[in-house]
């Protein structure tokens, strides 16, 4: 499933809210289209535990009675975890970072460690990107308020005799974004870390930052709502 596209789900989940008889609210024009808002959808090639997005409905439904009717519209390996009411602002507005977790097959926690060591210790670490705007250098350091190695034996490796580092990093929305592959690409500049194969990457978690730098919930407003009323 990571590689689907954002474009490849948007289409399967707008299927899935036909097909679960969803009484969606419509755009208006010559090519009214449902509206849904996405919010900060994940590159294609990574996977994702926390994705959401706001749906606009003509009339109130049961939250559960939602989840549970697109759920069971959709393929295997998109699920839905949780439908909430929306409250007061917009969703992007509570999606100010993620957590990723970066898995790095070949590569040991030591060297992983020492790359980490120099990219923390550095004020700014410039990377290189291709945007629609042409190629752009900018700050990957800024942007990340965390990042540790995790070691072994807190996560194995799923194929033991093979060294596999792990990172997991916190990194604020910012404009340009950045993303994991630029951090990877800034652990180069720093470390010469080359993976000899390509990364897995997975974001954990997206939200707003609390004072302790743990990242909150979005959908915590809206649970003690009992429907989804139409926006």
């Amino acid at each position: 499933m990571r590689f689907t596209s954002h474009r490849d789900f948007a289409r399967a989940f707008e299927r899935a809210l036909r097909r679960a008889g969803v009484p969606m609210a419509y755009s208006q024009g010559f090519t009214p289209h449902p509206k849904i808002s996405y919010a900060s959808a994940a590159p294609t090639g990574v996977a994702s535990e926390a994705e959401y997005l706001e749906v606009g409905l003509r009339e109130p439904v049961d939250p559960a009675a939602l989840r549970a009717a697109l759920d069971a519209a959709l393929s295997p390996g998109l699920d839905v975890l949780e439908a909430v009411v929306a409250t007061g602002g917009s969703l992007a507005d509570r999606i100010e970072a993620a957590h990723w977790r970066i898995e790095l097959p070949g590569v040991t926690p030591e060297v992983l460690g020492q790359a980490v060591s120099a990219f923390t210790a550095a004020d700014e670490v410039l990377v290189e990107r291709m945007t629609k705007q042409g190629r752009r250098t900018f700050d990957a350091r800024v942007a990340v308020t965390a990042i540790d190695v995790i070691m072994p034996d807190e996560m194995p490796s799923e194929v033991p005799a093979v060294p596999c580092a792990i990172l997991e990093l916190v990194v604020r929305q910012v404009t340009p974004a950045v993303r994991p592959d630029d951090v990877l690409s800034g652990l180069r500049v720093v470390a010469d870390l080359e993976p000899p194969v390509s990364p897995r990457v997975t974001r954990l978690a997206q939200g707003t930052l609390t004072a302790q730098g743990a990242i909150a919930d979005p959908l915590e407003a809206g649970r003690d709502r009992a429907t989804i009323g139409g926006r």
